[in-house]
């Protein structure tokens, strides 16, 4: 671990030389990749300093108990050395973590599909409630949602919804939302008060960059058509709606929710890119997928990995067995309850596996 460690702490001096090279600053791209290499490296690098300078000091506290102390001095030094003691272990834990490989997808915004599965009508009103949960935790994390499309439903459900979420690591903490959601309760349309059983899937997508999925305008065909509402009802009569299908890959994506044409093409085209990104993606991080399969689910929208029971106010998380009578707080968007225990059985599984010796 600590040969990685010196070696992490070499390139981030590197780097810093880098940054300051006259041919780096006047060169956009090196200049934006260098920075975003040294960034995610530089808690390592400081937690490593921290570890460094803890161990001299306490190999210079027992150089001071090897002297002759008077007692006082002693009880001090030795007080002080259990102290600088206590702290290491902490610090090799973290550094442990530190050096788990880092998905590079973390920091990237994300595209969010929220589909009424099993259900009907109240499987739609599902997609709702997670859709509200999912904005109510952006919020709270300071990132931006924005629909891109919906499909209503009449009574205020979604028979699809697809939205995007802006913030630096949104997809660092949305990519454990992956998967089947089940939903146990008694629906608003249940006459006889019996609790039903209904399920919407979740797709979490990150927002890929143009540089980084090669789409060719040539390769896209579009249609427009007149966007429509809840029954199919016309909003407007302008040709704003737009279809964009990828011919190679056959991907295809719609947007009517805005009354422009362009802006509904550049929102498609948004959840295009994600889409086909994340195709080539699955491919080519065919590994790094299975380490994350055997941490916390393969993340497949199939695979059924949480439950919501109303009556009892439960939420139970089917990839570690976490069960939390928190119903409430985690649909008003407290979704960290969930997530961090996801996020620290995903780093111990992949330590115990040796990725990060």
């Amino acid at each position: 671990m600590f040969d990685r460690l010196e070696s992490v702490e070499d390139r981030y001096e590197q780097l810093t030389e880098l940054l300051m090279d006259p041919d780096v600053i006047g060169d956009n791209k090196k200049l934006r990749e260098y920075s975003k290499e040294q960034s995610d490296i530089q808690e390592t690098v400081e937690t490593y300093r921290k570890y460094k300078e803890i161990k001299d000091q306490i190999a210079e506290t027992k150089e001071m108990l090897a002297d002759n102390l008077d007692d006082e001095m002693k009880e001090m030094a030795k007080a002080e050395l259990a102290e600088l003691e206590n702290e290491i272990p902490e610090l090799e834990d973290k550094l442990r973590r530190l050096l788990i490989p880092k998905d590079p997808n973390d920091d990237k915004n994300v595209i969010v599909e929220i589909r009424g599965a099993a259900g009907g009508e109240e499987a739609a009103l599902f997609a709702g409630d997670l859709y509200r949960m999912y904005s109510r935790y952006a919020e709270e994390n300071g990132w931006k949602p924005e629909v891109i499309e919906a499909s209503e439903t009449g009574l205020g459900g979604y028979k699809e919804i697809i939205f995007a979420i802006s913030g630096k690591g949104a997809y660092s903490r949305m990519k454990y939302e992956n998967g089947a959601h089940r939903v146990q309760r008694v629906p608003s349309t249940e006459s006889g008060g019996r609790i039903h059983t209904s399920t919407a899937t979740v797709a979490v997508l990150p927002e890929a960059e143009e540089v980084e999925v090669d789409i060719h305008e040539k390769d896209i065909r579009v249609d427009t058509f007149a966007a429509s509402g809840p029954g199919g009802q016309s909003v407007n009569t302008t040709m704003s709606a737009v279809r964009l299908t990828h011919v190679p890959t056959g991907v295809v994506v719609s947007c009517q929710d805005g009354k422009s044409q362009i802006k509904n093409k550049e929102k498609a085209m948004t959840v295009l890119r994600a889409r086909v990104y994340d195709m080539f993606e699955k491919e080519a991080q065919a590994e790094y997928d299975e380490s994350r399969k055997s941490a916390v689910g393969s993340g497949d929208r199939s695979e059924r990995i949480r439950t919501y029971n109303f009556p009892q106010s439960r939420v139970t998380d089917h990839r570690i067995g976490l069960t939390l009578q928190k119903l409430d707080q985690i649909l008003e968007g407290k979704l960290d309850l969930i997530i961090e225990p996801l996020v620290v059985e995903e780093q111990s599984k992949m330590m115990e596996s040796g990725q990060a010796q």
